[in-house]
């Protein structure tokens, strides 16, 4: 499997500067634009699409290489809610400052499938499984005409790690007929919570070679690209391709021997 642990982890965090930046120039731009705020334009009519998708990930715990799965894909959107993929958006408020300018506040629900069990490698017998689950929270998007800069609070509403994240996300869509090219770069915050029960080691779970270990708040810096190619009107094909630098709170876990995870994922969308 190809994997991306050539980049430059340097230049992710000089991109994550550049995303700080643009929160920070936020609330100044929605005030001076509020102004002179033309009317909400009108929301679209309802849309929605069916396809499929595959994606290779490599994980950074010991022994485990990759981890390759499939499934189907749905997107539908209409004035109150968005379905993309594996993330549910309830449509709380919209503001349009200007063409091209708008702020959204959304209700988010999402599944991750983060997790192994103990068979997954040599390194993890004797651990307990640890399980994927649904989060639940809030996000808010700026679109204007330099980038999308967006932030969601999630919790773990499956209670299985009881933890919460923020996560913070700049992109840009750059496209010439029928390609599209979305360079983004984010920074994620994972709580104590999450980082232990995804990293940690319990005391029942240490072993001579495997010491108990308790997990710290991290955060983490991931870079990416998605290239869509509309085939037809209403037929699209993509890929994205993504590395994510890991902090020394996930690196020192004794059941980990990467400082980065990647992950490519390959689908397929029909809108109707």
């Amino acid at each position: 499997m190809t994997t991306f642990d050539s980049i430059d982890h340097s230049r992710t965090a000089c991109l994550l500067a550049v995303l700080s930046c643009a929160m920070l120039a936020l609330p100044a731009a929605a005030q001076s634009t509020s102004r002179t705020a033309a009317k909400p334009t009108a929301e679209p009519a309802s849309s929605w699409g069916l396809g499929i998708a595959a994606s290779a990930a490599r994980l950074p715990y010991k022994g485990y290489d990759s981890k390759n799965s499939a499934l189907p894909l749905l997107f539908y959107e209409n004035s109150w809610v968005r379905f993309n993929g594996a993330s549910a958006d309830f449509k709380v408020w919209r503001r349009d400052f200007s063409a091209g300018n708008s702020v959204e506040l959304a209700a988010r629900l999402k599944y991750d499938p983060n997790g192994y069990e103990s068979g997954d490698s040599p390194f993890l017998v004797g651990m307990d499984e640890r399980k994927g689950g649904f989060w639940g929270g809030g996000a808010v998007t700026w679109n204007n005409s330099l980038a999308r800069v967006s932030g969601e609070w999630l919790a773990d509403v499956s209670r299985s790690s009881k933890g919460q994240m923020l996560q913070l996300k700049v992109d840009r869509r750059f496209a010439s007929g029928n390609l599209a090219l979305t360079p983004r770069v984010q920074a994620q915050w994972l709580d104590a919570h999450y980082v232990d029960y995804y990293y940690g080691v319990r005391a029942g779970e240490a072993r001579p070679a495997r010491a108990q270990y308790t997990g710290q708040a991290a955060v983490t810096l991931e870079a990416g690209v998605r290239l869509d190619y509309q085939l037809r009107p209403r037929q699209t094909v993509f890929l994205d391709l993504s590395t994510t630098s890991l902090p020394k709170e996930i690196k020192n876990s004794p059941i980990v021997d990467r400082s980065s995870t990647s992950r490519m994922t390959i689908g397929y969308l029909y809108r109707f």
